[in-house]
């Protein structure tokens, strides 16, 4: 796992060495434990292992900062633990802009948790400005456990000076690079590299999700930035995601199993925090049409599938060995890889015309792919599919794992988790059965 490194690394290099294209602030933001922090950690030492001057200031660190002094990189400053507050942001901005202009590669400073400073888009702005109207060598990365959050915060002050710098969920592929884990491993513990080494310790692994990730998210990273009227609704969302992951649900039926109830503009509301810090999302239905989509029942999907298998009380084996759960999970996985990989302009519904529905619709532009997820062996036919290339003529369609009676495109669940969303939108990859 040291030497492991994210494709996000070289990115962030190429980003902060750029210099055909006027600087802006990175932001590179995403859910906890997707490795944010170890990443841009990595990127700075390759910068350093270049030439170039690096500071790194955690903002949720209760100790000094530390940084590495222009003298050598092995040398530190150590200072008495200031209050996290805009005069200190003013302070730390002015020394590091002072130090970028006495090296001629100038200095990269990242700020991590930036949101910890209150009011600190506003003061980033000016600061940022002045840098731009002075040609200060002075760049800069901040860091935020989510993207809703480190936006909320800027609102329209920091438009045009950021660039968003997104960190997801660790993917199949990397997993196995990194620490070895069989696809039946991934689907159950899911992609995050923090708690896969309790994997053989199922109480501290749990614990670990619960209390590192599930707990820290909603108490830190949405209660104590955002207004939420009923934190135990919120709570009690989170806590039905193994059940209802998945799953095609009205917000009156959401609202009867919570205690402190909630109307559909609520729960909608939730739902949208939740996903933007990573643990579930709601899903729309697809029908040709943003209006219709907007106004369907929402299929709710939880982002990480370790995050269902964590909450639902099963043991690696037990959940094997319930087909119907464990193709619940399945189903869980594909969607959240879906999700985690869209790019812009890129979306996910799904699409249900009773009795038939197809599990996901992957839509960008005029290009539409319906894919259905089978984690069965079994032959069966695909009524689904067929209706729904049947109202969609121009649609394609694709069978992730199992095996089909009928003749459409298909492709094995290891395969499919290995590719982004656009790999699979344009076609490649698949064969007809």
């Amino acid at each position: 796992m040291e030497s492991f490194e994210r494709p996000h690394v070289a990115r962030l290099v190429r980003e902060l060495t750029d210099e055909s294209v006027p600087p802006l602030i990175v932001a590179v933001t995403g859910p906890r434990q997707s490795g944010k922090t170890t990443l841009v950690r990595q990127a700075l030492r390759r910068l350093r292992g270049m030439g170039h001057r690096t500071r790194y200031i955690a903002l949720d660190d209760p100790g000094q900062p530390r940084w590495s002094s222009l003298s050598g990189s092995d040398t530190t400053v150590a200072l008495p633990p200031p209050p996290r507050d805009t005069e200190w942001l003013v302070s730390v901005w002015r020394q590091a802009r002072r130090d970028a202009e006495a090296y001629r590669r100038g200095l990269v400073l990242v700020l991590d948790e930036i949101q910890h400073v209150k009011d600190w888009s506003s003061v980033v702005k000016g600061l940022w400005d002045a840098d731009r109207r002075e040609d200060h060598p002075l760049k800069v990365v901040v860091l935020g456990s989510a993207a809703w959050r480190l936006l909320t915060g800027m609102g329209d002050s920091l438009a045009g000076r950021f660039m968003s710098f997104p960190v997801r969920h660790w993917s199949l592929r990397e997993m196995v690079e990194a620490f070895d884990v069989s696809l039946d491993e991934y689907v159950f513990f899911g992609g995050y590299p923090g708690a896969i080494r309790y994997a053989e310790d199922l109480r501290a692994w749990r614990s670990c999700v619960a209390h590192s990730i599930i707990a820290p998210t909603i108490d830190r990273d949405i209660l104590d930035l955002t207004r939420v009227d009923r934190p135990s609704a919120m709570c009690q969302l989170v806590d039905m995601a193994p059940e209802y992951s998945g799953q095609v649900v009205t917000y009156e039926h959401l609202a009867g199993r919570l205690r402190s109830g909630g109307s559909p503009t609520t729960l909608a509301h939730y739902l949208d925090l939740l996903s933007d810090a990573g643990i579930m999302t709601r899903l729309s239905k697809y029908a040709g049409s943003a209006v219709r989509r907007a106004a369907s029942n929402p299929k709710l999907l939880v982002l990480n599938p370790g995050l269902m298998t964590a909450l639902s009380g099963y043991s690696f084996d037990e959940a094997r060995n319930d087909r119907t759960f464990w193709g619940r999970i399945v189903e869980t996985a594909v969607g959240a890889h879906l999700h985690n990989t869209l790019e812009a302009a890129m979306h996910l519904a799904y699409w249900r015309d009773d009795p038939h529905e197809v599990d996901f619709v992957l839509f960008q532009g005029p290009r539409v792919l319906g894919v259905e997820v089978k984690s069965g062996r079994q032959r069966r036919a695909l009524p689904g599919l067929a209706a729904f290339k049947k109202r969609f003529p121009k649609a394609e369609t694709l069978l992730v794992g199992g095996r089909s009676g009928v003749r459409t495109n298909q492709v094995p669940l290891n395969e499919f988790l290995a590719e982004p969303a656009s790999h699979w939108l344009s076609g490649k990859g698949w064969g007809p059965a």
